[in-house]
């Protein structure tokens, strides 16, 4: 029955969140962009909202989301030719649990683990 799903993080800057996911991670933006407070961004089959939380404190997150892929060697590469941080302690490797992964933080330190299964 379930289908899909579709995150909601805090992010403390709309327009900031709104460039990185953009310009670094190459999504787009979903439905009405006019929200100040709120943001919707996709890419291929996946969306992620956006609520704002201006007095987040990004040093004290436990926030994951993990994101599934069918290309990630392609996907890996493509951020790096943007110069998007790779999280230093999750670069692109193959993991105990059959899954080659890597994580970013986002700029309010959600952390988003891309994977694939091998």
């Amino acid at each position: 029955m379930l289908k899909d799903i579709h995150p909601k993080l805090p992010m403390r800057d709309n327009g900031v969140t709104r460039w990185f996911y953009l310009n670094q991670l190459g999504f787009n933006v979903f439905g009405n962009a006019d929200f100040d407070s709120y943001l919707m961004m996709e890419k291929d089959q996946i969306q992620i909202h956006f609520f704002e939380f201006r007095v987040l404190d990004p040093k004290e997150s436990y926030r994951q989301v993990n994101i599934r892929t069918d290309n990630i060697e392609a996907f890996y590469n493509s951020l790096l030719e943007k110069g998007t941080p790779i999280h230093p302690n999750e670069p692109l490797e193959t993991k105990a649990w059959e899954q080659k992964e890597f994580s970013i933080l986002d700029p309010d330190h959600n952390l988003l683990t891309f994977g694939q299964a091998i």
